[in-house]
C-alpha cells in the first residue's frame, strides 16, 4: 500500500473514531498529494519519494507556524500545530539520531572524497538526497561543517 491510499484509509478511521485534529492533519496531506499527483509533469504520479518530500516540508511549515505562535503569546494554537505536525511525522521514515547521522554523513564524506569546507556543496548535495526525510536539512547542514572543518 503506497503513502497515498494509507492516507486516505487513517482519514477513513480518524471520521469514524472523531479525531478532529488528526482528521484535519491527514486532510491536509491528501491535499497536498493531490495537488502533487496533478502538477505539471507528474502525469497523475506521485511517488512515495516525492509523498515524503512533501511531508517533510509540511512537518516543518508546522513546526515554523507553532514557534510564530509562542513568540506571539499564542499557546493554544502552537499546541495545535505541533500536534499536527506529531499526526504527519507518524507516516515519515523513521529519523536518525545524532550518531546516526554522523555515520551516514561520514560514508558520504568518504565516498565524495571532501577534504575541506569548500566541498560542503559536494556532500551536502549527495547528503540531502540520501538522508531525504531520515534528518532535517539543518541538523545534516550543521553535521557536514562540523565534519569538515575538523
Amino acid at each position: 500500500m503506497d503513502l497515498f491510499d494509507r492516507i486516505s484509509d487513517e482519514i477513513k478511521k480518524a471520521m469514524l473514531a472523531r479525531q478532529k485534529t488528526r482528521l484535519e492533519a491527514l486532510r491536509g496531506i491528501k491535499k497536498e498529494f493531490l495537488e502533487a499527483r496533478t502538477a505539471k509533469g507528474a502525469n497523475g504520479e506521485l511517488t512515495d519519494e516525492t509523498a515524503v518530500r512533501i511531508m517533510v516540508k509540511m512537518v516543518k511549515q508546522r513546526k515554523e507556524s507553532a514557534r510564530i505562535y509562542e513568540e506571539n503569546n499564542r499557546p493554544e494554537l502552537a499546541a495545535g500545530e505541533l500536534a499536527e505536525a506529531e499526526v504527519i511525522e507518524e507516516f515519515l521514515p523513521k529519523q536518525l539520531s545524532a550518531e546516526e547521522l554522523e555515520t551516514e554523513i561520514r560514508a558520504v564524506i568518504a565516498e565524495t572524497g571532501a577534504a575541506s569546507p569548500a566541498d560542503m556543496g559536494k556532500v551536502m548535495g549527495v547528503a540531502t538526497k540520501r538522508l531525504a526525510g531520515r534528518a532535517e536539512g539543518r541538523a545534516i547542514s550543521e553535521t557536514v561543517k562540523r565534519l569538515l572543518n575538523s
